[in-house]
């Protein structure tokens, strides 16, 4: 983390500029604070980079997997030998928003909870890659991007993690505020109960009203709660952290960035 975070601060550059595009300059900084606010990630921190394609993989996270997977979407890249794709990645607390930097064109929205992994690979290492769950199956996709240079595939990496972290914070506030809730209602239904027994021993038996239909039902459930509609981190494979790598040093340009 540290490595990482000393990357992002080597580039510091117009610290108030919001959704800023980064990637389009080779000299081009990011701002100081942006590994520390949260409110920087609910912007949406915006890269520029170029696709190189997709794999499918038999697991959600591992260092080996990532850079196999890697390799065969490089090798298939110099293959087709086609000029890359220009993308632009948003990354935010709700997932990873790509989009086709000349068209516009929406190509992907991928949930950050579809997110098991990601990595500034160490032999590749201007190439970012992220694993998740296809959002029509069960299968596992592995997507790599080439970035302007190395330090901003790191920053990439760093970026998705801040936000998965950002992203499970709010779950978790969520589920504090939903427990909170709950044990509010269990109190005012307690507290109702008693008022209607005390109230019952008053009243003659000759005169007793008729009990409600439910009643009996409501004091057992007091509260119904709906679902949150978000996954569960401790049952989805987000919940693992996503790896980061500290190494890198490759030259600038596509023929250099694939000669290893």
């Amino acid at each position: 983390m540290d490595a990482l975070k000393s990357a992002g601060r080597a580039i510091i550059k117009s610290p108030g500029v919001p959704r800023h595009t980064w990637g389009t300059s080779k000299h081009e900084k990011l701002p100081e604070n942006w590994t520390d606010t949260k409110e920087t990630l609910l912007e949406g921190m915006v890269f520029n980079v170029k696709y190189l394609g997709m794999t499918l993989v038999g697991q959600p996270k591992g260092e080996d997997m990532a850079s196999a997977a890697i390799r065969r979407i490089v090798a298939m890249a110099r293959a087709g030998a086609k000029k890359f794709r220009k993308v632009t990645l948003t990354v935010s607390p709700k997932g990873i928003v790509i989009t086709d930097t000349e068209t516009a064109d929406l190509m992907e929205n991928v949930s950050i909870y579809r997110i098991s992994y990601c990595t500034a690979d160490k032999t590749q290492d201007k190439v970012f890659a992220y694993v998740s769950q296809s959002q029509f199956n069960e299968t596992l996709e592995c997507h790599a991007f080439l970035c302007q240079k190395k330090k901003i595939a790191q920053a990439v990496t760093l970026t998705v993690a801040q936000a998965f972290k950002v992203a499970l914070d709010l779950w978790e506030n969520a589920q504090e505020d939903k427990s909170k809730k709950t044990r509010s209602c269990c109190s005012c239904a307690a507290s109702d109960g008693q008022t209607e027994a005390a109230e019952t021993q008053r009243v003659p038996a000759d005169l007793e009203p008729q009990k409600p239909v439910g009643v009996e039902e409501k004091l057992r459930r007091p509260f119904f709660s709906a679902s949150l509609g978000l996954p569960s981190p401790r049952s989805n494979p987000t919940r693992r952290r996503p790896i980061k790598h500290d190494s890198w040093d490759v030259d600038d340009g596509l023929d250099e960035a694939f000669s290893r």
